[in-house]
């Protein structure tokens, strides 16, 4: 079961300075955090944007998602990342194994040399990088390249390495439809206010469906919603849902306004990804 959230490139098109971007796209990685989320994709919607696009969008999230100790080594000094000190920490919790074989925490890490016979030096973390042998089912590694870490003890240390995606949030840029169509999609979800208002009766069925089969929740931009990205009138948007329909519109199965009867003309886009993923990540 995966949950991915897409946001548009025009995602921070009202900020009025870099700072407040950058503090916007934090509030966006920490929910998705907070929420278990999977993947973070950002879509292009070059039509919407301003002072700063998907270049911005992507690499800030990306930088917000990746653990504190990798990030200097990872990216260094970049123009984008210029206020990167307002990000709000994450703390995201480590991913636990539960079986005999696959006790411990996994963990990123980063290869900061490579050596003879397969042997690595990693950076996961620990007081110093640590030298792990590449396991066969891995391919050769490169200097710089991302890499799972089992840790199983720390004193004294017990890792290594294992051919699993990265724990953790993932960020990724792609078109929209393409996200839509990924085979883990699951239940795709447009949020908008011209959608199907969500009721205390509907939530259970939704929240089930969503544990059951994972989703895909998208959401647009400020004064410029999933209707006007995708170029269609809001009139058009399914306000009775649409779970039913041959031909989903926009590539959605439902169109949700999971904040109904709002109470100010505009919910921010960060605040409706904290308020829908609150609701529909509900468990019995």
């Amino acid at each position: 079961m995966t949950v991915s959230v897409l946001v548009p490139s025009s995602l921070v098109r009202e900020a009025e300075d870099k700072r407040e971007a950058t503090r916007k796209l934090g509030y966006v990685a920490r929910a998705a955090t907070v929420f278990r989320t999977d993947r973070l994709v950002v879509f292009d919607d070059e039509d919407g944007e301003r002072r700063w696009g998907g270049g911005f969008v992507s690499t800030v999230l990306a930088y917000a998602a990746t653990p504190p100790y990798l990030r200097k080594e990872a990216w260094g000094q970049r123009g984008e990342l210029e206020y990167a000190g307002v990000l709000p920490p994450l703390r995201a919790t480590s991913q636990t194994g539960s079986e005999s074989n696959g006790s411990g925490s996994l963990r990123q890490g980063i290869v900061t040399e490579v050596g003879p016979d397969r042997r690595v030096r990693v950076n996961c973390g620990l007081q110093h990088p640590i030298s792990l042998v590449t396991p066969p089912e891995m391919g050769a590694l490169t200097e710089g390249e991302r890499v799972t870490v089992r840790v199983s003890s720390r004193r004294p240390v017990r890792a290594r390495l294992v051919d699993d995606p990265l724990p953790g949030l993932s960020v990724e840029r792609m078109d929209l439809q393409a996200a839509l169509g990924r085979e883990d999609a699951g239940f795709r979800i447009a949020t908008s206010r011209h959608g199907e208002s969500l009721t205390v009766g509907r939530l259970a069925s939704l929240a089930g469906r969503v544990e059951a089969d994972g989703a895909t929740i998208a959401f647009g931009a400020p004064e410029r919603g999933l209707p006007a990205i995708l170029g269609f009138p809001e009139a058009d948007v399914p306000a009775g849902g649409d779970e039913d329909a041959t031909e989903p519109i926009g590539g959605f199965d439902l169109w949700l306004n999971s904040i109904p009867n709002q109470g100010s003309e505009v919910v921010r886009t960060e605040e409706a990804v904290f308020a829908t993923l609150g609701l529909l990540t509900l468990t019995e």
